[in-house]
């Protein structure tokens, strides 16, 4: 009967009332925890009497669904840890919990976070407190971050950092800017050699030395205009590795820059570029003379020789000194040498729905069928945000509005108690009827 029903109105109510109670207490403890995502309790109604005019009414009471806003963002809180990580944006990091590293990563389900205070461990491994690893894409010797899958894990790696790795920079391209006297190419000259000598980096970090010899052509009248250049390569134990022969200009308008270069020996001249292909002990090395006509490479002017601009890449053995991740989740160690390296590319996961996602300890989220499945995206690109260095994601916990909402709460409860305590009240008074 309807009575029957107010009281089990009441007791959902009560039950109801204490899931939104422990969602509140829950927002309220995690106030202070970063990346801490609300708790929500949405209450809807149960209808048990349809038919219109029936003249009885019974209470169907209520029922609460708890959920968790995962897609509300927190506000960033600066740190002083270069890989204290949070994004900003759409977006979560890719992380794995510490008892399963050994396991292979395609075969783990996908767990993910949207912030994190990352160390290395004992053995290089990037992790929090809590145990949770973070997950990248490996780059390749030269930094190059290869083609990996964006909708599975395979690919992805535990990140490792060794504190104490050192690495080396091989040297691929130098660039001469160097003057040649044009009085050295006159009638009367000395023909004097005139040397030059260019510090490069092995592929074992050895420093290694390219020695150039220019060599003008003496006319027997007027000006010849030209040289005759020799490199050497001090890691191959001195041996002539190119040699060319170089006519300059002399018009009024491009006067003192290349005219023409012709191989001898050695790698071939690129016009378009203006580099010579050399091939040193460790491999391949582009030398840039400069275009024709171009007047930032060789050049013969006035009566002086002088080296005005050496370029190069590379650089000694170094210490790792510091890691920094950019907005782009490229994970650079810089070395004490002033060299940098890209060791790897954090991903992140986006999902259709991010309100459907399971929710797990330590602020991690793992795919279920109401979130959809996930995909792998470039910082930045797609619907996500960055990712920041030296930040912290804040709880979504807004104290105040929890705070208002207990009371609603406690009155309410209090509501469907009185509820209860009526119905007992009735119940007793049908009783002493029969009395």
């Amino acid at each position: 009967m309807s009575i029957s029903s107010a009281l089990s109105a009441g007791v959902a109510g009560l039950n109801a009332n204490a899931t939104r109670l422990a969602t509140i207490s829950d927002n309220i403890a995690n106030s202070g925890t970063y990346g801490y995502k609300r708790a929500t309790a949405d209450f809807s109604s149960m209808v048990i009497t349809t038919t219109r005019g029936a003249g009885v009414y019974s209470a169907g009471g209520v029922r609460a669904q708890a959920g968790r806003l995962i897609e509300e963002r927190g506000g960033l809180v600066g740190t002083a840890n270069a890989l204290d990580l949070a994004v900003s944006g759409r977006g979560m990091l890719p992380v794995l919990p510490e008892v399963a590293l050994g396991n292979s990563v395609s075969d783990m389900p996908l767990r993910m976070t949207t912030t994190g205070s990352f160390r290395t461990d004992s053995n290089g491994v990037l992790k929090t407190d809590t145990g949770l690893v973070l997950l990248g894409w490996p780059a390749t010797s030269d930094g190059v971050i290869p083609t990996f899958p964006r909708d599975t894990m395979t690919g992805l790696q535990p990140v490792v950092i060794n504190t104490n790795q050192t690495a080396g920079d091989p040297t691929t391209t130098i660039t001469l800017g160097v003057n040649l006297p044009a009085t050295e190419t006159e009638v009367g000259a000395s023909g004097d050699d005139l040397p030059l000598s260019v510090e490069y980096f092995g592929n074992l970090g050895t420093s290694e030395s390219l020695d150039f010899t220019f060599t003008p052509t003496v006319p027997g009248a007027g000006s010849s205009n030209e040289w005759t250049m020799k490199i050497f390569d001090s890691a191959s134990g001195g041996v002539q590795i190119g040699e060319y022969v170089l006519t300059f200009d002399d018009s009024r308008t491009a006067g003192g820059t290349l005219a023409s270069v012709t191989e001898v020996s050695g790698g071939a001249y690129d016009a378009a570029t203006g580099s010579l292909a050399l091939t040193v002990f460790g491999g391949p090395l582009d030398v840039s003379i400069g275009k024709l006509g171009d007047p930032n490479g060789l050049t013969q002017l006035s009566d002086s020789f002088a080296p005005v601009s050496i370029v190069k890449n590379g650089s000694p053995v170094g210490n790792l000194t510091t890691v920094e991740v950019d907005e782009n989740g490229l994970i650079h160690a810089t070395y004490d040498t002033g060299f940098t390296r890209v060791l790897y590319q954090i991903p992140l996961v986006d999902v259709p729905n991010p309100n459907g996602l399971l929710s797990l300890s330590d602020q991690t989220y793992q795919v279920s069928p109401q979130s959809g499945s996930f995909f792998l995206w470039d910082a930045g690109t797609g619907p996500t945000g960055a990712i920041e260095g030296y930040a912290r994601e804040g709880s979504t916990t807004d104290v105040a509005a929890e705070l208002t909402s207990l009371i609603q709460t406690q009155r309410a409860y209090s509501s469907n108690a009185k509820v209860i305590q009526t119905v007992d009240e009735m119940l007793q008074e049908t009783t002493n009827i029969k009395r």
